[in-house]
């Protein structure tokens, strides 16, 4: 089984890639090949993370073993990750810049024969030169408190 997957970069021009990848490649290959398809070299830190048709963000497969108690998830077949009622994922590319693409099944087709995999089926967009910021939920917000005004004692006895 051959499973059509669009890969969209998460800014605000149209920037995504299908790619055609057999269900047998692993998430370290999937990787590689989005890396690839985007014009990275992929050798950044990456992890992928389960999520729904809202995307949003779930349980995290990491390809390494990231110190977390967490199995690294980098030789797991597509075709276990994506099951019949997971079809989205969140990848996030090179954790310093926090590239993020969300990743969709679109279809499952059969191999065409003389066809290696994986393959670019089609792109769209320019890559920017640098990720966009991010913003986080809550980030800056604590309830009306603005941090700039934080009382801070300087005599670090009294808190002893």
């Amino acid at each position: 089984m051959i499973l059509r997957i669009r890969i969209i970069l998460d800014v605000e021009e149209d920037v995504f890639r299908d790619l055609e990848m057999d269900h047998q490649a692993t998430l370290e290959e999937f990787h590689l090949a989005i890396a690839q398809s985007f014009g990275f070299a992929g050798s950044e830190m990456a992890s992928f993370y389960r999520s729904n048709a809202q995307w949003e963000q779930g349980e995290e497969l990491p390809l390494i073993d990231m110190g977390t108690g967490e199995p690294p998830q980098g030789e797991t077949p597509l075709g276990a990750v994506f099951e019949e009622e997971q079809h989205h994922l969140i990848y996030v590319y090179d954790f310093m810049a926090l590239w993020t693409f969300f990743v969709e099944v679109m279809e499952i087709v059969e191999p065409a024969p003389g066809m290696s995999y994986p393959h670019l089926v089609f792109a769209q967009g320019e890559v920017p030169e640098e990720a966009p910021e991010k913003s986080f939920e809550g980030e800056n917000e604590s309830e009306g408190e603005d941090d700039s005004e934080m009382n801070f004692d300087d005599d670090l006895d009294s808190y002893y």
